[in-house]
């Protein structure tokens, strides 16, 4: 039984070193409201809404260099305008970027923030020009032209320092030790249906026939183990079911296929078998 269409991902909670350092990039560039504090953690969104909590780490230490956990969180902008404001903010910061790519399906900008977690920030193109072949999304990757984008926003007007109300995060990317394990959890038994495979290296699944959700790949961590729960990266990620019957079908689901969940503030915890955690709410 596939997951119902209406699933999306809801937000994440992120494990950081030093709180404050990671605010000035994610409120005071990217433009995210801060909505609460409460000592070492911060919960951040847009237009009232939380999709990201930061957590400070009591004492942190380096995530070692071949482990699985995070790849990146993708931040997903209204449109393209809106994409081009964040990219001024980040030039005016003068945040590096990691790379840019248009893909067929959206435009993208990647970085990481100040303890190297990757961050994509992104618009999607109108899903009816989504290049397809056969059942199989077609995402590429081809040059991005930023300076046209900061010349949008230049065009706008004045740049605003929040991000639109209407900001979210599209989709997580992880790495895993094992893509046929990683299918079997994310397709298999969660439910998500694949929209593309790049060879033996990575898996693009998602609900409702959006490009992606979660993004699992192998590359560089084959066989790796998890990495430690005191160096930076994902606690987890919620994702969020449009109805609780929808969600009590899908832990059936997951259970029915062996796939341990625990209750946790609200929803139900589960981890892949490379140790990435996912939990299920109801939206």
């Amino acid at each position: 039984m596939g997951i119902d269409p209406g699933a999306a991902i809801g937000g994440v909670q992120l494990r950081v070193s030093d709180l404050e350092r990671s605010l000035a990039l994610y409120r005071d560039v990217l433009g995210f409201t801060e909505l609460d504090r409460s000592g070492a953690r911060a919960t951040l969104g847009a237009g009232g809404r939380a999709f990201v909590v930061l957590r400070q780490l009591s004492s942190a230490v380096p995530r070692p260099r071949r482990t699985t956990g995070l790849y990146h969180v993708a931040y997903l902008f209204p449109d393209r305008l809106r994409l081009g404001q964040a990219l001024a903010r980040l030039a005016a910061a003068r945040w590096p970027l990691q790379g840019a790519a248009d893909h067929g399906v959206s435009e993208a900008i990647y970085l990481a923030d100040p303890d190297g977690l990757g961050i994509e920030i992104y618009h999607d193109r109108p899903r009816d020009g989504w290049p397809h072949h056969g059942s199989e999304l077609v995402m590429g990757t081809e040059p991005l032209d930023l300076r046209a984008l900061l010349d949008e926003a230049a065009a706008a007007g004045e740049i605003p320092a929040a991000a639109p109300p209407a900001t979210r995060i599209g989709h997580v990317h992880l790495q895993v030790s094992d893509l046929a394990h990683a299918g079997e959890f994310y397709h298999g038994a969660l439910g998500l249906d694949v929209m593309q495979r790049m060879g033996g290296s990575a898996l693009f699944v998602s609900a409702g026939g959006y490009h992606h959700h979660v993004g699992l790949n192998t590359w560089g961590v084959a066989g790796a183990p998890p990495s430690p729960s005191d160096a930076p990266g994902l606690d987890h990620f919620d994702l969020a079911l449009p109805t609780q019957a929808a969600l009590d079908a899908t832990r059936q689901a997951m259970a029915a296929q062996g796939v341990r969940l625990e209750p946790r503030d609200g929803g139900w915890m589960g981890r892949d078998p490379s140790g990435n955690a996912v939990r299920l709410v109801a939206a």
